[in-house]
């Protein structure tokens, strides 16, 4: 069998399922549009599996998938044992976004990682705490700012809208994803000029361990053919 894992909710998954369709791939499930197992009709060697986008490249990682659609972002972010067992085959052209640092946009003296540098030394100075940086993504984030210089910070995980942390009292600045910059401007956030941490998009991948799998070839070049 041909485990293929489909992002569950999102417009992400309604991206990739106008994929399938395009291809002439007729999805179908037992039990209706809500049922997380599907196959696709003719096809009886291919499971289909609706999950989380985090957690298809964790399953990708891992073999229990042997191809998925999800963010290039996701992909980064897992731990670098996980990344080395997958393999992008095609960056779509949908699913555009940018991870970036956003401060308050009172800051006003703050514009560049070096003024954030700065600002996070004072705060361990005077204060004697660390600037904290509110973000889903914790190990993009940490790399990105120990490359730039700035190490005096700390991780606040997010769980949910992470633009209202810092005027929650839950941190100082936040990175997050971003495809238009209005909901951070919303929040009254802006970005740093030189604070995209990854440009993303939506991908197709395959697992290293599984990507000789009987058929595995075949329904690749499908999915592969919309730009």
């Amino acid at each position: 069998m041909i485990n293929i894992g489909v992002p569950s909710k999102g417009r992400l998954r309604k991206d990739i399922l106008k994929i399938f369709l395009k291809n002439k791939l007729q999805l179908k499930s037992e039990r209706g549009e809500r049922d997380l197992l599907g196959y696709i009709k003719g096809y009886k060697n291919i499971n289909i599996t609706y999950l989380h986008a985090r957690e298809i490249v964790e399953r990708l990682g891992d073999g229990t998938l042997d191809i998925g659609f999800s963010g290039f972002d996701l992909l980064k972010e897992s731990v670098i044992n996980v990344q080395k067992k997958i393999q992008v085959k095609k960056k779509y052209t949908f699913g555009k976004a940018n991870l970036v640092i956003a401060i308050p946009d009172d800051w006003i003296d703050v514009q560049t990682i070096a003024d954030l540098e700065e600002i996070a030394f004072e705060f361990k100075e005077k204060k004697g705490i660390r600037l904290r940086v509110a973000t889903k993504y914790p190990n993009l984030t940490t790399n990105f700012m120990f490359e730039r210089g700035v190490t005096q910070f700390k991780i606040v995980k997010s769980i949910g809208a992470t633009e209202i942390y810092p005027f929650t009292g839950s941190s100082e600045i936040i990175t997050d994803i971003t495809s238009t910059g209005e909901t951070l401007r919303a929040n009254n956030l802006r970005v740093l000029k030189d604070g995209i941490i990854l440009k993303s998009q939506a991908c197709l991948m395959v697992s290293q361990k599984n990507q000789k799998k009987r058929g595995i070839f075949n329904i690749i070049n499908k999915l592969n053919k919309i730009v």
